[in-house]
C-alpha cells in the first residue's frame, strides 16, 4: 500500500488527511486545536499588556505541538505504517510570517524577546502594518514599479514587506536579531527538513515575487521606501523558491521518528491554504474559478494567458500549478463576519432554541433567515468587518449595515451579512469578467459549503450561477496530498506531476446549488444598491478611514510602542 499526507495548518487548527493513492481513498484524518489560539488581547507571557486593534499573534511551539499529534493520529485511525507514507506536502494560512534567528528558531521563543509582540507570529489577519503598506504602496506608484500591475496597484498590510517594515519600525532590536523573516509555510518544512526554502505561491502572492520580472522588487525600490531597507530580501529573504509538488527535502531523523514515519520522506514545498483548494477540488486548468469560504472567502483560478486588470489582486506564473498564471482575489472576512454576529448580537432565546434542538446558533438563524425574500428585511450591509481585500485593497474599510428599526430581527441581519459576502463575490466576478477573464464554473470548498445550505443557496442567486460543491470536505488538506505525491514522483510510489495527483485523487463533484431565477432577479437590484454603497463608502466617502483615526487617537499605544 501507498499513501501520501497531506497536512492544513488553519487559523484555528491543523489537520492531518491520510490518502491512499491507488483508491483515491481519505483513510485517515486528525485534527488539532491550536492551545493558544489566536492572540489578539495579550501575550501568553504578558497578560498585563494589552495588544493593538488590529492585532492578531500566534505561538509557533503550537505548530510543531499539533504536528506531534495530527500525523501519528491519522496513521492510527486509518491502521497505516509510516513507512507506506511515500510523500508530505502541506498548506498555511498566509501571509503568517515571523522572525527567527540562524537556526530556525522565533525569536519569540528566546527569552530576551519573549516580551516583544513585534518577535510573534504575525497572522495572516494582522493588519498593524497598514501605515507601513501605504508607503510601500505610494512609493511604488510614484516609481512607476511594473510590479505593481500584477498586484491590483495595492500593497496589502497583510503582505511580508509591511509585516518586515512594521517590525524595523517598532522594534529594531528584533529586526536586527532576525536573520531570516520566514512564511509559516516555509518554516514547518524548515524544522522537518533541515532545509530553507521559499514556496513559489507564498513567494508570489505574499513576496512580490515574479519570476519574469526578475524576481523580488530591486534594492533601489526599497532602498526609496526607506533608507537602509535595501538589502531586505538579500539579507532576510534567503532561500531558492520552490513550487508546490516539488520536493524541499526530505524527512528529518528526529522528526520521523517524532512522527512514526521513515527518514527522509519528500515534503513538497507548501503553498497557501486557499491555493491548495484549487487542486484539491481538480482544478488543474483554465477557466473555473474555485470559491473557497472559510473565515475569510477567496476566489482563485488558473490562467493560460496574462490579463492585468482590476479584480484579481495578484496574478502571479507558476503560483499554483507550473505554467499558468494563478489569478487571486478574496475577501478579508466571511465566515468570521457571521461567527462575529452570533457571537456578540444574538439573544440567549436563540442559544437556548439551539441547545434544545441539538444545533448551532448558525443552524437557528439560517432557518429563520431562509424564510425571506431577497429584500424583505429592508437591510443592506458592506461585508468590511475587516476590512476590503478585492477589489478596493483597503484595510482600513469598516462595516456597514443600512435600513435597520426598532423591528428588525436577528434572522433579518445574519441573511443581509450572508447576502453582504455574496454580493462582494458577485463583484469580484464582475471585475475578472470586466477584465477579459472567462469564468466557466464556479467550484465551492472550504468550510461553509459543508455546514451551510443556505449560505451556498443564497450565493447561486446573488451570482445568478449554478456553485458545484467539492467532493471532499479536506479540499485543502486533499490537495496537499496530491503535492506530497507529486514530490514523491513516481520512483518513489508517487507520480509525475500535480496534474497526475489530481486526476487520480481528485473527488468527483457531489452537488449543484442551482439559482433561483426569482430570487436572482430581486438580487440584481439588490446588487445595484450594494454597489452604490460599495463606491461611495470605498472610493469617495473617507468617513471609516477618519472613524479609525478618531479612536486610535482615544486609546493608548499598542504594545509595542512603549
Amino acid at each position: 500500500m501507498r499513501f501520501s499526507l497531506g497536512l492544513d495548518f488553519g487559523t484555528e487548527s491543523v489537520r492531518a488527511l491520510l490518502v491512499d493513492l491507488d483508491s483515491g481513498e481519505e483513510v485517515g484524518e486528525e485534527s488539532f486545536q491550536y492551545p493558544h489560539g489566536v492572540l489578539d488581547e495579550t501575550l501568553p507571557c504578558d497578560e498585563a499588556t494589552p495588544l493593538g486593534p488590529d492585532w492578531f499573534l500566534q505561538d509557533p511551539r503550537d505548530y510543531l505541538e499539533g504536528l506531534a499529534r495530527v500525523v501519528p493520529g491519522a496513521l492510527q485511525e486509518a491502521g497505516a505504517r509510516g513507512t507506506d507514507v511515500v510523500g508530505i506536502g502541506l498548506d498555511f494560512t498566509a501571509c503568517t510570517v515571523m522572525p527567527t534567528d540562524r537556526q530556525g528558531t522565533p525569536l519569540c521563543c528566546k527569552e530576551e524577546f519573549s516580551a516583544d509582540p513585534q518577535a510573534w507570529v504575525k497572522l495572516w489577519k494582522h493588519h498593524g502594518a497598514a501605515p507601513e503598506a501605504l508607503r510601500i504602496q505610494t512609493v511604488a506608484e510614484e516609481r512607476g514599479e511594473k510590479f505593481m500591475d500584477h498586484y491590483a496597484h495595492a500593497i496589502s498590510s497583510e503582505w511580508l514587506l509591511p509585516k518586515a517594515l512594521e517590525i524595523r519600525h517598532r522594534s529594531p532590536a528584533v529586526y536586527e536579531a532576525a536573520h531570516t523573516i520566514v512564511e509559516g509555510a516555509d518554516w514547518v518544512p524548515w524544522q522537518l527538513t533541515g532545509r530553507l526554502a521559499r514556496n513559489a505561491c507564498c513567494a508570489g502572492f505574499k513576496a512580490l515575487y515574479l519570476s519574469h520580472l526578475g524576481g523580488y522588487p530591486s534594492r533601489e525600490f526599497l532602498e526609496a521606501v526607506e533608507e537602509g531597507f535595501g538589502d531586505f530580501y538579500e539579507e532576510k529573504v534567503t532561500g531558492p523558491i520552490v513550487p508546490a509538488g516539488r520536493a524541499v527535502g526530505g524527512l528529518g531523523a528526529g522528526w520521523a521518528e517524532r512522527l512514526a514515519l521513515a527518514p527522509g520522506t519528500p515534503l513538497s514545498a507548501g503553498m497557501i491554504d486557499a491555493h491548495m483548494g484549487v487542486l484539491g477540488v481538480g482544478i488543474t486548468q483554465a477557466g473555473r474559478m474555485a470559491l473557497v469560504l472559510g473565515t475569510s472567502f477567496c476566489q482563485l483560478m488558473l490562467g493560460e494567458e496574462l490579463r492585468l486588470c482590476e479584480g484579481p489582486l495578484g496574478v502571479v506564473r507558476d503560483g499554483i500549478v507550473s505554467g499558468y498564471y494563478a489569478y487571486e482575489a478574496g475577501q478579508s472576512a466571511g465566515g468570521d463576519i457571521y461567527a462575529w454576529f452570533v457571537e456578540n448580537c444574538v439573544p440567549a432565546r436563540y442559544e437556548e432554541r439551539a441547545r434544545r434542538q441539538g444545533v448551532s446558533v448558525h443552524d437557528v438563524l439560517s432557518a429563520e433567515a431562509e424564510k425571506l425574500a431577497p429584500g424583505q428585511s429592508g437591510l443592506l450591509a458592506l461585508d468590511w468587518w475587516n476590512g476590503n481585500r478585492s477589489i478596493l485593497m483597503d484595510a482600513e474599510l469598516s462595516g456597514l449595515l443600512v435600513g435597520a428599526t426598532l423591528n428588525t430581527k436577528p434572522q433579518e441581519i445574519y441573511r443581509a451579512l450572508v447576502e453582504a459576502t455574496a454580493f462582494g463575490t458577485r463583484r469580484i466576478l464582475q471585475a475578472y469578467r470586466d477584465g477579459g477573464i472567462e469564468v466557466r464554473e464556479l467550484v465551492g470548498c472550504g468550510g461553509l459549503p459543508e455546514k451551510n445550505p443556505f449560505v451556498m443557496q443564497v450565493f447561486a442567486d446573488v451570482c445568478n450561477m449554478p456553485i458545484r460543491l467539492a467532493g471532499t470536505s479536506q479540499a485543502m488538506a486533499l490537495g496537499a496530498a496530491m503535492c506530497g505525491a507529486a514530490a514523491a514522483g513516481r520512483e518513489r510510489g508517487g507520480f509525475d506531476s500535480i496534474h497526475e495527483a489530481a486526476r487520480r485523487i481528485a473527488k468527483p463533484l457531489k452537488k449543484t446549488y442551482e439559482p433561483d431565477p426569482e430570487h436572482a432577479a430581486l438580487y440584481d437590484e439588490l446588487y445595484r444598491q450594494y454597489v452604490d454603497l460599495h463606491d461611495h463608502f470605498g472610493r469617495r466617502e473617507r468617513l471609516m478611514h477618519r472613524l479609525r483615526e478618531i479612536r486610535a487617537s482615544s486609546q493608548r499605544p499598542p504594545a509595542g510602542d512603549r
